[in-house]
């Protein structure tokens, strides 16, 4: 048998199984590039943080002299606008931050336990 009559043929596999196990690796095994790594760590952090600050936002809240008034507000809207109205309460703003954060907002909304109308 000739030599070069399998060698074509063999590569050609070699480099067609190469490119399924990728494929599959990156699909149905899980394997993830550095992208979608670092854009789920980056979630991840963010989740962890909103979580830690929920206090913070749930102590503002206790310390608002006007917390009765705005809690009322609050149960009285819709839920699409509960976290905007919260958000402008300052209770969702982040420590050191000047803006109110949506994240934290919807968090805290949710350890406030309000109903929405």
């Amino acid at each position: 048998m000739n030599d070069a009559n399998w060698v074509m043929p063999g590569l050609a596999g070699v480099v067609v199984g190469i490119a399924v196990a990728a494929v599959l690796g990156l699909t149905v095994g899980g394997l993830q590039t550095s992208g979608e790594s670092a854009r789920g760590t980056e979630a991840a952090v963010k989740a962890a943080v909103t979580a830690a600050l929920v206090p913070v936002c749930l102590d503002r809240s206790d310390r608002d002299p006007s917390r009765e008034a705005r809690l009322a507000l609050l149960r009285q809207a819709s839920a699409s606008t509960q976290r905007d109205l919260l958000m402008d309460t300052g209770w969702a703003t982040i420590p050191g931050s000047t803006k109110a954060d949506s994240d934290l907002a919807q968090a805290c909304l949710a350890a406030l336990d309000l109903p929405a109308s």
